[in-house]
């Protein structure tokens, strides 16, 4: 009995180690993969400081041919400041874009969710069917749709399709679900309030983290489309940002002189997305939880 009691704590022994050997490979991999995540962002900031002789020249982490404002000055002269015009095109395709896109998700989901019509589920079923289309194959069929109307090369080529996105109205299905409950709109009918008016002042006040999550991956999605503006669009004052560094880092093969502004160029296309992460990350992750409301 005395050596069976003597070897009982053995498999706690055991287990402790176990569980320390796991804590610590979770935390390995975790740390590699932010290592991985930020190298590029952090190679992105310094080469932003180096001009271009020291950019090919040097070592990255070093001080030498340190020129950041020589290079911001650069990037909104460049062509004749047309960076800003990129810089500017794009909010206006990803920030309105986004708003309307996720008001309108929001709204389809909503009306999946609280109404009943014929095929219903069948029509919801065409929406998840298209959420698992790649949008590189609609940018042809998109083009000739838009060529017919006359509207290749203008603002309204690029805007009018982010407005549609069918993973943001499933979304709002969900979000409906998790965040509406069908008391609270039989309430605002019994006192008198319509089918608009009780989406608008009741339930889409309650739907608010879920708009905020579908407007940032709406904003993500626009402000990293590269594709579709490249198909649609000829003139460069009406180019995002992506498609306007492309252009340039094509031409710094012939002419280096594009290679820090294409760099320090990169580096502001980021700002946009991190602040408004940052900004509705409250609501964003909040959003995230809806499906276990239910």
């Amino acid at each position: 009995m005395s050596a069976q009691t003597a070897a009982a704590p053995r498999p706690a022994r055991v287990r402790g180690a176990r569980g320390l050997l796991g804590r610590s490979t979770v935390r390995l991999v975790v740390g590699l993969s932010v290592l991985y995540t930020l190298a590029p962002v952090l190679w992105l900031v310094l080469a932003s400081t180096k001009d271009r002789d020291a950019l090919f020249s040097s070592d990255v982490l070093s001080l030498d041919g340190f020129s950041f404002l020589r290079n911001l000055d650069d990037l909104f002269s460049m062509d004749g400041g047309l960076y800003g015009r990129w810089y500017a095109n794009s909010l206006l395709y990803a920030v309105l874009g986004a708003a309307l896109g996720a008001l309108i998700s929001v709204a389809c989901g909503y009306a999946f969710d609280k109404y009943a019509f014929r095929h219903k589920e069948k029509l919801f079923g065409l929406v998840l069917a298209a959420v698992m289309v790649p949008q590189t194959v609609l940018a042809l069929p998109l083009y000739l749709m838009a060529s017919q109307a006359g509207l290749v090369n203008t603002f309204w080529a690029v805007f009018i399709p982010v407005l549609f996105n069918p993973f943001g109205v499933y979304l709002g299905r969900i979000f409906s679900q998790g965040y509406v409950p069908d008391e609270v709109l039989e309430a605002a009918r019994i006192d008198g309030a319509g089918e608009l008016a009780a989406y608008v002042k009741v339930a889409l006040r309650m739907l608010a983290p879920g708009l905020v999550t579908v407007f940032l991956f709406q904003l993500t999605a626009i402000w990293n489309n590269f594709f579709l503006p490249m198909v649609m669009l000829s003139d460069q004052d009406l180019y995002p940002v992506s498609l306007g560094l492309y252009t340039w880092n094509s031409s710094a093969s012939v002419s280096p002189e594009y290679y820090p502004v294409v760099i320090m160029g990169s580096l502001l296309a980021v700002v946009p997305l991190v602040l408004a992460f940052a900004l509705l990350q409250r609501f964003w992750r909040s959003g995230l939880t809806a499906g276990a409301v239910k």
